[in-house]
Order: structure tokens, then C-alpha cells, then sequence
């Protein structure tokens, strides 16, 4: 017996679908600008140089740990000596699997990657359906852990952040182009990862009345507003995590210098 979209239960229609509307733009779009970010950051993670130029330290490469970090670029210490590869592979598998387990970038891949389904009202080509129950879709389930990891490294990211208030000799009052970059970087950030469907479930779920706990709802409205952007807040923070680790490699490579204020 058939099954999934080919079921007997679905409409009997000879059309893939009877949408009118380009409704392909979305996928495929989706899938240009994901593809184009992986190619990126593949290229950056395993490149394993040009991620430093003081004070400003690439997104990808925070916090460095290993011992073949860059001169001033390690603040939380060296406690990877043995690693052999390139830094950048110790600490982006935190960001990576917080957005590749996000609920909403769950959404953009599976239409844009796996046709599942590649838009409302449009039929999939798989057979069968089997939803997030089996390898390696069923590993998802673990974005509550990768979210709290992605505190962790946001915080450290604002910790750079703050840094780049600081010339190259360590002297603090500088500002230029690359503070005003990490700036927009780290509130993109923020914004995303505490607009996460798991931080708003961290401080509001499971509560019988929001009454008794005034500060909790208080923060889970705050939250929600956040969370109803969160595609917004997705695609903003992917754009400007590369961005910022472009503007490090530029500076790093000698390709432009950084714009001072003061």
C-alpha cells in the first residue's frame, strides 16, 4: 500500500501541486544562501590563520584554545595543546549544532535541502515519512543541551566584543569600524539565541500559573517577543557572523585597514 504523499488519503490530482504563486523562490533562495554559508565556513574553520588582528578575534575562532592560536588572541588560556588541527574545529560544533537542531532552521533545510516538503500545498517526493524518530533526524532532539552551549559561547562573544574597545597595545577608548561590526554581531546574536523555542520553554515552561511567578513571565513575554522574529533573527545572525569574520580576515591579510574613530 502506498504511502506518505502518495497515500490514498492525500487528494487524487495529477498536479505536484495547484498553487499559483512562485512558490519556489523561498527554497530555493534558502538553499543558495545556506550552501554559499557552508562553503564559507568550511573554508574559514579549516583554514587555520588570518582569524586575528588585534583586538579584533574572528567569531568562528572564539574562544581559541589551542596552542597554535595566534599571539593575544587566547584569553581563556591553552588547555587544547594537543590538538593538531585548526583551532576553529574545537569550538564551532556548539554554534553549528545549535542552529542545525533549531527549530526554524529545521524548517528552511528540510524544504530547501530534502524537499520535505518544499512548500505548503506542495507535494514531497519521498515515499514514506518517518518525522525525527530515526538517525540522524532523531538527533535533534538534543537542541535544548546545544542552547545552553550557545550561551556559553554568546557570552564569550561578548566578552570579544567588549575587547574591541581596546587599541592593539591594550589601551582602552579605541573604537573603530571593526567595534561597530562585533557590536551588530553580538546583539544579532543575543537576539537569536534568547528568541530560541527552547529558552523560551527554559524560563516559562511547565508553569500551572504564571501568577505565582511574576519575574519568569515577565521574562518568557520578553522572550516571546523575540521568539516571534526568530527566522528574522536567524538569517540576520548568520549574515553577520560572516560578516565579522570577513572584516578579521581582511584586516588580518593586510587587504584594508581598520576604520578609527577614536
Amino acid at each position: 500500500m502506498s504511502t506518505g504523499v502518495r497515500s490514498g488519503g492525500r487528494a487524487q490530482i495529477e498536479q505536484r501541486t495547484l498553487r499559483q504563486d512562485r512558490w519556489w523562490l523561498y527554497p530555493a533562495a534558502t538553499f543558495v544562501v545556506f550552501t554559499a554559508f557552508v562553503v564559507y565556513a568550511t573554508w574559514r574553520a579549516f583554514a587555520g590563520e588570518h582569524y586575528y588582528s588585534a583586538p579584533y578575534l574572528s567569531p568562528f575562532y572564539s574562544p581559541c584554545l589551542t596552542t597554535d592560536c595566534v599571539e593575544g588572541s587566547s584569553d581563556f588560556g591553552q588547555p587544547f595543546s594537543w590538538w593538531q588541527l585548526s583551532p576553529a574545529l574545537v569550538i564551532l560544533i556548539f554554534p553549528l549544532g545549535f542552529r542545525m537542531s533549531c527549530y526554524y532552521y529545521r524548517k528552511a533545510y528540510y524544504r530547501s535541502f530534502w524537499m520535505s516538503p518544499p512548500a505548503c500545498a506542495v507535494a514531497e517526493p519521498h515515499g514514506k515519512y518517518t518525522g525525527e524518530r530515526r538517525l540522524p533526524l532523531i538527533l535533534n532532539n538534543v537542541h535544548r543541551y546545544f542552547f545552553y552551549a550557545a550561551v556559553v559561547v554568546a557570552a564569550i562573544l561578548t566578552f570579544d566584543t567588549v575587547l574591541t574597545f581596546r587599541d592593539e597595545n591594550g589601551e582602552w577608548g579605541h573604537m573603530g569600524l571593526g567595534t561597530l561590526v562585533f557590536v551588530a554581531n553580538i546583539v544579532l546574536i543575543w537576539g537569536y539565541t534568547l528568541g530560541c523555542h527552547s529558552c523560551r520553554h527554559a524560563v516559562g515552561g511547565r508553569l500551572r500559573h504564571f501568577s505565582k511567578h511574576p519575574v519568569r513571565y515577565r521574562t518568557w513575554t520578553l522572550v516571546s517577543k523575540l521568539n516571534a522574529q526568530h527566522a528574522r533573527w536567524a538569517w540576520l545572525s548568520l549574515f553577520s557572523v560572516a560578516i565579522a569574520d570577513l572584516y578579521v580576515y581582511l584586516l588580518a591579510t593586510g587587504a584594508i585597514t581598520d576604520v578609527r574613530f577614536f
